[in-house]
């Protein structure tokens, strides 16, 4: 807390004597911490758009390094800038060092990382974030990224995986930082089979040979299909986004170690981490000014935007509740008391294993990744993907709706693989109960009120077609895939029927092609 109260009172300096900050604080000069959490409001990204959208650079509290842009949507706007500064950026460095020495220890002192060691970066490029983390890990010329990050930043994403992977067969791979969606499709695609007529094609690739072949006597022994473990012995492994729960046990069966999970964002850059046992993160404390807005508080604000909620700092959170996360940015960055839109549980005041005496969280949610039930009931996108995993259905892809009856409705639509069918009626009933034993609160809920959840499937294809579209409208890559909690009602539509019968042969080859 020492070093929190420090850096934000540099910080007020810095957005007392700027335009921007007298703009969000209102015209408000605190001089103490405890001013500026009395005085300055809660801000969204509203209150930044007419100076941020426009990159208007000598209002702000420094002058910004370069720009980075969010995955999310924000009011009206189909993405949000955010700025950041030289001394944000230097900071970024030493903790994703952390990430990546806490990925691969096993205890204190334990370092096993060398010069050289090859990392595979399979995360979004500049201008989003994560494309900074890799630019920042590249100065210290510590590593060697495959492809070389002069090259890969001008290939496509697609493009830039497709590579990586190959080099990574010919030259080995020692670390690998991805979405742990995209370390499950790499496994399944492994999985599907190697035989010799696709080896024979490599005769003058030598290592890449003897890696597949090796890989193939192992999966042999095991009597199963090639997995990423049996041709890489990865150093480390880190996964970021929401399904990085979600597929964990995946995961570590795929690549033979489960993924370090990092949670951090555009606008607060990083935030938490977990450390070498795996289990809550810990948050950092010199890089943002973090505050906590209880749920309900969270819930009265939503309401009524007149309400002033309740607001905690990290010495002041409770074990076991869920808070909305507030930043303000160090740095001479721009977000003064911030919502970010991302709600965390708090596990524990403190690491009792490790003796890490700071609070430990969960990502829990998106504010708007949620169906909320009868004010009782907050069944979170995990916990909806987590129950469509264990279910055991084989999923492409899916969406769930509230949608409005008699009675509470949750519908799930989902594009199975390789257009299997299943028994619709049997697949909502081993949802439905997998939610019960993931969320206790809506067995009762269920009781009491009959809640119905019904599965409908979606045409084989549906989510390649639906980003075929948006590709083809100029949607950049944050926003190819549809968001999987209440779509709009437009977005079903198309994914109910993606091929319509004057399309049905283009869209096919498209399909395929794809």
């Amino acid at each position: 807390m020492g070093i929190q109260r420090r850096l934000l009172l540099e910080q007020i300096d810095l957005l007392n004597n700027c335009e921007l900050g007298k703009k969000v604080m209102r015209g408000a000069k605190p001089r103490s911490v405890e001013q500026f959490r009395e005085q300055v409001p809660i801000t969204t990204y509203a209150d930044y758009s007419p100076y941020l959208c426009e990159q208007i650079e000598d209002a702000l509290p420094e002058k910004p390094m370069f720009w980075l842009r969010t995955s999310g949507r924000s009011e009206g706007q189909a993405f949000k800038w955010i700025p950041a500064t030289r001394r944000q950026y230097e900071e970024l460095g030493e903790a994703f060092l952390a990430v990546l020495i806490f990925a691969s220890c096993k205890g204190r002192g334990d370092i096993v990382l060398e010069e050289h060691d090859k990392l595979l970066y399979a995360m979004a490029p500049p201008p989003y974030v994560s494309g900074s983390w890799s630019r920042r890990a590249a100065e210290e010329k510590i590593f060697d990224f495959i492809p070389p990050l002069e090259e890969a930043e001008k290939m496509e994403f697609e493009e830039r995986l497709v590579q990586g992977f190959r080099l990574a067969l010919a030259e080995g791979m020692d670390m690998l930082f991805a979405i742990a969606g995209v370390l499950v499709v790499i496994g399944e695609q492994l999985g599907q089979g190697w035989d010799l007529r696709r080896i024979l094609p490599m005769w003058n690739k030598p290592r890449l040979i003897l890696r597949i072949l090796k890989a193939m006597g192992k999966s042999k022994l095991a009597r199963r299909s090639m997995l990423p473990k049996d041709i890489w012995s990865l150093k480390l492994l880190v996964a970021g986004g929401t399904d990085s729960t979600v597929y964990r046990e995946k995961i570590k069966n795929m690549w033979g170690r489960y993924p370090l999970d990092v949670y951090g964002s555009t606008e607060g850059v990083m935030l938490a981490m977990q450390t070498w046992d795996y289990e809550s993160m810990t948050f950092i404390p010199h890089i943002n000014f973090l505050e906590f807005v209880p749920r309900e508080e969270y819930l009265k604000w939503e309401i009524d935007p007149t309400y002033k909620p309740d607001v905690f700092m990290l010495d002041e959170v409770i074990p076991g509740e869920t808070y909305g996360v507030v930043i303000t940015n160090f740095y001479g960055g721009a977000l003064v008391r911030y919502f970010t839109g991302d709600m965390v549980r708090i596990t524990s005041l403190r690491n009792e294993k490790l003796n890490i005496d700071t609070p430990q969280m969960l990502f829990d949610s998106r504010v708007d990744g949620v169906i909320d039930i009868e004010g009782c009931v907050h069944m979170t996108e995990g916990t909806m993907w987590q129950a469509i995993e264990n279910s055991g259905l084989q999923y492409q892809d899916w969406v769930v709706k509230q949608e409005e009856g008699k009675k509470p409705r949750i519908h799930f639509y989902i594009e199975l693989k390789g257009g299997a069918e299943i028994d619709t009626g049997q697949a909502a009933i081993a949802i439905r109960k997998q939610m019960g034993q993931l969320d206790p609160f809506y067995c009762v809920l269920e009781d009491m009120r009959d809640l119905e959840v019904e599965v409908s499937l979606l045409p084989c294809g549906a989510f390649t077609a639906y980003i075929s579209k948006q590709r083809a409208a100029g949607a950049d890559l944050a926003h190819l895939k549809p968001r999987h909690v209440n779509p709009s009602d437009d977005i079903v539509d198309f994914l109910s029927n993606p091929f319509p019968p004057s399309a049905v042969e283009e869209g096919s080859a498209e399909l395929v092609r794809t």
